[in-house]
């Protein structure tokens, strides 16, 4: 069966070169870590200590295997791990947040990448973050007897119909997990459903909402304040991780309030590093002083900020007094995390367009703690609502962080049953099961 995919994959692989090169021509994109994708050349670990290797697709999945990570290494602190990502931007993330641990971009999907990297890397377990599960891969694990775990598991209705179409050919890549974590029962049903062993399924939440920062007086924060020179008399939107078109609509909003409200200051975070210069000429355009986060050097109390480097994002919400998250106004993103500025208490809005955090969203809206925003006129509504009403907007921010407090510990859940699930953890030299987190 490796073979059918290999030639599915070389046939995707050539049908997407030119866009391939011109990307990297273009944005630079896709210039790194050729050996490691197409060839499997993986850093080699000493023989000696146990390996977990853990892998996370970009940002999000990175900022979850952070969490999970430090409690892992609490729990067995003889273990040495690596860490793999997909994209320039994951790895320039993992390169920041988990600098003690070995980084690779992870290989693709053919059999003798993934092969050579296994031998390699020789782990006694492969992690996967949410949704990365490669037939070949985790094929090749099987065979050398490596458990494979997904964790913070997640299926959304999407990628579960285009799997349950392809079931007869991916059934068996399902049943090979021998664990997973999932966010909620309607993903474990939906693993259970493509293949998966229901013993090996189990509810343990999502772990995205452990391990967020939520202290407003983290020196990290405090640093972006006084760089912006931000007051108490100040009102601050932050607009994360937001598409082109989400730039624009948030620019337009906020040339239309900012007049009236002479305490608002937006921050815009694109979420792509190749759309900072589009986000900066929208922003030259706007009318109102501005400034680049790369260029700031000293205090600068402009009415605009271009967040304009990676891994920043989680820092700048904590600044902020009301929030839109993006990837979510328009089809095909799904949305980002919402629940990094609901952490802070900050007054969070987000487009209709959120399935990537569908159980997240309903919870959020059942407590009032977050608004939905179908287009520019509904974002204006909101960020005008939240400039006239002071009493509302703080009262939305605080349901927000409060019910983000009450769904942490997913993360120690999702350990307790690997170790359950997985012998090698379970017998593992050094294990500390009564670490208190």
């Amino acid at each position: 069966m490796g073979w059918w995919f290999n030639a599915a994959y070389a046939l995707a692989l050539l049908g997407a070169s030119p866009f391939l090169v011109w990307k990297a021509w273009r944005t630079g994109k896709y210039r790194e870590g050729w050996s490691e994708k197409l060839w499997g050349k993986l850093p080699a670990l000493p023989d000696d200590p146990l390996h977990l290797w853990a892998h996370a697709v970009s940002v999000g999945e990175v900022a979850v295997l952070q969490t999970f990570l430090a409690r892992f290494q609490a729990r067995f602190p003889d273990w040495r791990c690596l860490v793999s990502t997909t994209t320039q931007a994951g790895m320039r993330v993992a390169q920041a947040r988990l600098a003690e641990h070995a980084i690779c971009y992870a290989p693709w999907d053919f059999t003798w990448a993934v092969r050579r990297a296994i031998r390699r890397v020789q782990p006694r377990v492969l992690v996967l973050t949410e949704l990365e599960l490669w037939p070949n891969w985790i094929r090749e694990a099987d065979r050398h007897h490596i458990p494979v775990a997904v964790i913070n598991g997640r299926l959304s209705s999407g990628s579960f119909r285009g799997y349950r179409k392809l079931k007869p050919l991916l059934a068996p890549t399902f049943r090979r997990l021998a664990a997973v974590a999932a966010q909620d029962e309607l993903y474990a049903e939906r693993f259970i459903e493509l293949g998966c062993r229901p013993e090996a399924v189990s509810v343990t939440g999502s772990m995205k909402f452990d391990g967020l920062l939520a202290d407003r007086s983290h020196p990290e924060v405090r640093n972006r304040a006084m760089l912006w020179a931000v007051g108490p008399q100040d009102c601050v939107w932050v607009a994360g991780s937001t598409q082109p078109e989400e730039d624009r609509v948030v620019l337009e909003v906020f040339a239309r309030l900012a007049a009236d409200f002479p305490q608002l200051r937006c921050v815009l975070v694109p979420r792509h590093p190749e759309h900072f210069e589009a986000a900066a000429r929208w922003m030259a355009r706007c009318g109102w002083s501005w400034s680049r986060r790369s260029q700031l050097n000293s205090p600068t109390a402009s009415r605009l900020l271009l967040v304009d480097t990676i891994g920043e994002l989680r820092f700048w919400w904590g600044i902020a007094d009301l929030a839109f998250v993006g990837g979510s106004l328009a089809k095909g993103r799904g949305g980002q995390n919402m629940l990094e500025p609901a952490a802070f208490g900050a007054a969070v809005a987000f487009g209709p367009h959120t399935w990537n955090f569908r159980d997240i969203v309903q919870k959020l809206l059942d407590q009032q703690a977050a608004c939905v925003v179908r287009n520019g006129r509904e974002l204006e509504q909101f960020v005008r609502q939240a400039l006239s009403d002071e009493h509302w907007r703080r009262d939305m921010g605080q349901r927000a962080r409060q019910l983000v407090l009450r769904h942490q510990g997913a993360v120690d859940r999702t350990l307790d049953f690997l170790c359950q699930r997985l012998d090698v953890l379970a017998a593992a030299p050094g294990r500390s099961d009564n670490m208190k987190f």
